[in-house]
Formats: structure tokens, C-alpha cells, sequence
């Protein structure tokens, strides 16, 4: 009966987590395809753009006090470009067809368009397209007439006495240096036809954090009343990947709803999301490595907003629109705004949220529900590649952590496993002396427990903690940059990818390649290994189909596992080791039969015959 109830229990588990694969991966997979095949549809010319005189939507719509937030449409570029899908404009095209400023950083380059005075041309020098070394740089941003334009911009908006304002038209006089380096800032002026002279001053870190300061000057003979917007715009739907373990898309955390995270599909259907006003916080894009945020000024409170507009183009927008300020005649104001766009590096995440005091800006890392074991299972990975130089032996390293630390439960556990073995006579006794009475077969298996102190359900702890920590390492692998192309050793370049060998093609050495779900690697193929012996480490269950089934429990995880990062099939397989080697070791010490190799040689025995 006790083998009964640890295998239906292990077959519940397994099910659980088939259904969570289902759920987490198969099912976003083909949500993804579907998206990619719409995006290439309408790239194809199958969306409808406006038609010839049609009005354009507005970039957005009334703002609360009934203002208005400048147009967002695409500039014209020289030769008749647009930057619609299927034209022929190019990124260095788009990039030369305005005056620009120049961003050189040890981690960043790029350039800040004088049109707008917006970041719009950024490319990561320290994070490549694939794992090899001639692979292209990460392009972060693009301009907006770029097919996939992505861009951070701040300006002003105001009433009829201000005049025109800065605006994604507006072209900025630079003052100074033509280079912005960490060191030295670049300055842009530009005074309007009512005497506001607004002066931008433009800083950059060693890493991914731009500072805009907007000093407004009101030489107009009289008081004007100005309100500061921001936004990160993306042009077209951007392919994700689609696993609801990971979020791409609109975020931020604002007021009193914390943390939103808002899909591009959820977006366009609703076509905008208006949170409650706030007094700090951030708001942006991300997608699962990189992410572009603005940190609007605390001095004012802001409304902050989530729209799409396909006004011809297809565009979302994370902005912000502050309350006004009053400048009184030969009075000054600053503003000052802070844009991230780079890398979701922990390490400089966490940086910023402490150095510049931004409410729960590490939440730009997706750590998900369990934040509270995901976070600090990073902290320890990281360490523990600073000390051994390999996020491989990391993991190793962090599976013994983390067996040593539920060691005293493991241990329990196994050892009460060991005295069900040694009961199983007795258990059999009382099941055939109370075999028409199941309630004093009950009692006395009860007593029977009480008496050699066994825990009958304690052999499912040692799978019930694993769960938890493998989800866990799962989200740490998946959504980390400090996991992208990290290698282990031999044939495995990138952690957080698939194992690349497949026992179908014997690992590279026949020349074709085999579809997806047929890709079983070498790891895969260990793990399996490695759960069937464990499996085996216990009787083998009485009933043909449980059997059966517990023989081909392994072979449904190796085929599961093997589309899984590489870095936690490495996990499950060296904690199925170690787990042998700890049931095996307290099985021996309590003088309970291990089962392993009589299971193993069970195998090759030659069945008998049934009786004729």
C-alpha cells in the first residue's frame, strides 16, 4: 500500500510538471508562431494603413487637463523614404539623414538626434546577436522611421502664451562638445518665438544611465505655465518569446498600483492603460535581456500611461505627462529625467535603485512570483561563478548548497524510506490477517508506525523541495543576462540554450540535422540516465502498469527536458547523482536492502513463461 501511495504521488508530480511544461512552454511556443506569422503578414503589406486623407490619429490622446502630447510621426527622410516595412531605407541611412551628437561609453555607442534632442541610435558593445565572436552587436535603439524604431524622448508642452516648445520636431543648437562621453556631458539650446530659452544638458555613466536636464528660462515678460512629458515609443510588434515565465513588453511601477506589466497583444486590444497619478516610480519597454525606462522627476506629480496607436504605423508608448509648473518672468526651472537603456545586469540594477533612490527598480528583471528564492539562488550562482570562473560549476556548486542545506530533512527522510523497507514484511502480514477488514488494517499499520517510528509519506520530501528550487534555477537561467551565452565546457556554449547535440544525427558526426523535438543531447540523455538508476534505487511496483509506467518515466522526462536550458538539465542530472549516492549511502547505514541492482539485472533476466 506505501509503495502504492509514494508512486501515485510521484505520478502526480510528474504530471504537474508535463502540465506546467505544457502550460509554460509549448503552449506560449505556439502562441509565439502564430504572432510571428501575423507580424510577417502585415509586414507584407496584408495591415491596412490610413487612408489618403484620413486624419492621422494623434500620438495620444487628451491628457488629463485637456492638454495634449506633441505628434509622433515618422520624419521625412531625404529620397523619399519613410521607414515603412519593405522600404529600402537603412539603419545608417536613417542615422545620417539628421544632426547628431555622438555616445561613446566603455559599454555603449551610439548617438543623440538633434531633431527631438532624443536617444534613438544605441548599440551594446559588450553583448553580441549569437555566441560567436564575429556575431553583430546588440542594437538596442533604432529611429522612429526605422521598421523597428525604439527611441527615448523628453519635451514640454504648454498653453498659447508658452509658444512652440521642444518637441520630436524640434532641432537643437549644440553648445560645446560634439562628443558625449562619461566625462563630458554635450549641451543643446533652443529658444522659442516668446523668449523660453531651454537648455538640455545631457549626461552619461560608464553604463546604461542617461541624465536629462531641461533648464527653462522665461525671459517672456510674463508668467507661463509648462508640464514636462516623456516617453519610450516602439515602432511595429516586436517577436518575443512568448513564455508566460517571462514577461516582454510595457512595464513600470507607479502610484499605488506597484508593478504593471502590460503584453503588446493585451495593449493593442485595449489601445491604452491609464494608471493613477504618482509622485516617482519608472516606466518603460523591456524585453528579456535589454530594456529602455524613464524616471521621471519627483519634484511634480505625473500621469503615467500605456497606449498603441497603428495611425499607418503600428506603435506602442510607455509616457508620462507632469503637472504643470509656473515659471514667473527672468525666473529659471530645471527638470531632470533619468533614462536606463541597456543591459538588465542585477549588479547595476540594484545600483541604481539604491543609489538613485528608484522605488523597485530591480522588478525590471522579471523574478516572478517566487522573488523570494529566485533573487537569492542568483546571489549565490553569481557568487560562486566570481570564485569558481564557470556558471557551470556554479550550478554544481549551488545544487550541493543546497543539498547540505536540506540535508538534515533528506536525511530524515531517507532513513524513514529505509525502515519502510525493513517493515515490509510486517506490512504484508497485516494486510493479509485484516484482509476483509480495511479499517483494523489501517489501525494496525498506524500503530506499526507509531511504534518504529516511521513517517510513511516522509520519502516525498526530498521531491516536493526539489520542485521549488528547480523552477527557481529555471527562472534564473531563463532570464538573466549574466546566463546569456555563458559556457560550460565542450560542445555546451550557452547555459540558457537547449543542449545543440542529438543522439539522432550521433551528436554532430552524420551530416544532416534532425527536428526539434528530436534534438535528445548528450546532458538530456545523462539526466535520463541518472533519474532511471534513482528510480530503480526502490522496488520496482507490483501492478504491470505501474510498471510500466515507472519504466518509462525517464524516457518522457529525458524528451521534455532536452528542450530546457542546459544549465538546469545539468542541475537535474547532478542532483539525481548526488541524491543516489545520499539514499544509497543512509539505506546502507540503516541495514536496508538497496534495490538497485537487483532492478538492474531484473532487466536482462529472461521472464518466465505464463502457465499453459
Amino acid at each position: 500500500m506505501e509503495n502504492n501511495r509514494n508512486f501515485f504521488i510521484t505520478i502526480a508530480l510528474s504530471v504537474l510538471i508535463l502540465t506546467l511544461w505544457q502550460v509554460f512552454y509549448m503552449n506560449p511556443r505556439i502562441e509565439s508562431e502564430r504572432e510571428a506569422a501575423r507580424i510577417a503578414a502585415e509586414q507584407a503589406g496584408e495591415a491596412q494603413p490610413a487612408q489618403p486623407g484620413q486624419p492621422a490619429q494623434p500620438d495620444l490622446p487628451a491628457a488629463p487637463g485637456g492638454s495634449d502630447l506633441p505628434g509622433g510621426a515618422a520624419p521625412a527622410v531625404p529620397g523619399g523614404g519613410t521607414g515603412v516595412p519593405g522600404g529600402a531605407l537603412t539603419r545608417q541611412d536613417a542615422i545620417a539623414a539628421n544632426g547628431r551628437v555622438v555616445i561613446e561609453t566603455p559599454r555603449i555607442s551610439g548617438s543623440i538626434n538633434l531633431t527631438g534632442g532624443r536617444i534613438d541610435d544605441l548599440v551594446l558593445k559588450d553583448y553580441r546577436v549569437t555566441v560567436e565572436k564575429d556575431s553583430p552587436n546588440i542594437e538596442l535603439l533604432s529611429p522612429s522611421v526605422m521598421p523597428d524604431g525604439f527611441y527615448a524622448e523628453v519635451g514640454f508642452i504648454g498653453g498659447e502664451a508658452t509658444g512652440s516648445l521642444p518637441g520630436p520636431d524640434t532641432v537643437w543648437t549644440l553648445e560645446g562638445e560634439a562628443k558625449l562621453t562619461p566625462s563630458t556631458p554635450v549641451t543643446l539650446r533652443w529658444t522659442n518665438d516668446r523668449g523660453l530659452t531651454f537648455t538640455r544638458t545631457i549626461a552619461v555613466d560608464n553604463d546604461y544611465l542617461f541624465t536629462f536636464s531641461d533648464q527653462v528660462a522665461n525671459e517672456s515678460g510674463e508668467a507661463v505655465s509648462l508640464s514636462n512629458y516623456g516617453r519610450v515609443a516602439r515602432i511595429g510588434t516586436p517577436h518575443v518569446a512568448g513564455f508566460y515565465i517571462l514577461h516582454e513588453g510595457l512595464i513600470g511601477v507607479t502610484g499605488t498600483e506597484g508593478l504593471q506589466e502590460i503584453d503588446y497583444s493585451d495593449l493593442a486590444e485595449k489601445r491604452q492603460i491609464v494608471p493613477g497619478k504618482s509622485s516617482d516610480g519608472w516606466l518603460g519597454i523591456t524585453d528579456k535581456y535589454w530594456a529602455v525606462a524613464m524616471v521621471p522627476s519627483s519634484a511634480q506629480p505625473f500621469q503615467p500611461r500605456y497606449a498603441f496607436f497603428d495611425d499607418g504605423r503600428v506603435r506602442y508608448q510607455a509616457d508620462y505627462l507632469t503637472d504643470p509648473v509656473q515659471i514667473a518672468p527672468g525666473e529659471t526651472r530645471t527638470v531632470e529625467t533619468l533614462v536606463f537603456a541597456g543591459a538588465k545586469e542585477t549588479a547595476k540594477i540594484d545600483a541604481y535603485q539604491e543609489s538613485r533612490n528608484i522605488r523597485n527598480f530591480d522588478l525590471l528583471i522579471d523574478w516572478g512570483w517566487f522573488y523570494f528564492i529566485t533573487k537569492p539562488m542568483f546571489y549565490l550562482i553569481d557568487w560562486l561563478f566570481r570564485l569558481l570562473g564557470n556558471f557551470g560549476l556554479a550550478i554544481l556548486a549551488t545544487t550541493v548548497v543546497v543539498k547540505l542545506v536540506f540535508f538534515p530533512l533528506a536525511n530524515k527522510s531517507y532513513k524513514s524510506m529505509a525502515n519502510m523497507k525493513k517493515v515490509q514484511p510486517q506490512l504484508l502480514e497485516i494486510r493479509e490477517k485484516y484482509a476483509d477488514d480495511r479499517m483494523k488494517q489501517q489501525q494496525a499499520m498506524m500503530e506499526l508506525y507509531k511504534t518504529e517510528k516511521i513517517n510513511p509519506l516522509a520519502g516525498c520530501w526530498p521531491v516536493l523541495i526539489q520542485i521549488p528550487v528547480f523552477f527557481a534555477l529555471y527562472k534564473v537561467l531563463y532570464v538573466t543576462i549574466e546566463m546569456r551565452h555563458a559556457p560550460f565546457f565542450g560542445w555546451i556554449r550557452d547555459l540558457s540554450a537547449p543542449d545543440p547535440t542529438s543522439i539522432f544525427n550521433l551528436f554532430g558526426l552524420l551530416p544532416y540535422d534532425v527536428p526539434a523535438f528530436l534534438m535528445i543531447g548528450i546532458w538530456p540523455l545523462i539526466m535520463g540516465v541518472t533519474m532511471f538508476l534513482q528510480m530503480r534505487m526502490n522496488p520496482t511496483p507490483p501492478d504491470p502498469t505501474q510498471a510500466m509506467i515507472f519504466n518509462w518515466m525517464p524516457v518522457v522526462f529525458t524528451f521534455m527536458l532536452a528542450a530546457f536550458p542546459a544549465g538546469l538539465v545539468i542541475y537535474w542530472a547532478w542532483n539525481n547523482t548526488l541524491s543516489i549516492i545520499q539514499q544509497g549511502y543512509i539505506m546502507k547505514r540503516q541495514g536496508a536492502k538497496i534495490e538497485l541492482w537487483d532492478n538492474l539485472a531484473g532487466l536482462f533476466r529472461k521472464k518466465p513463461k505464463p502457465a499453459e
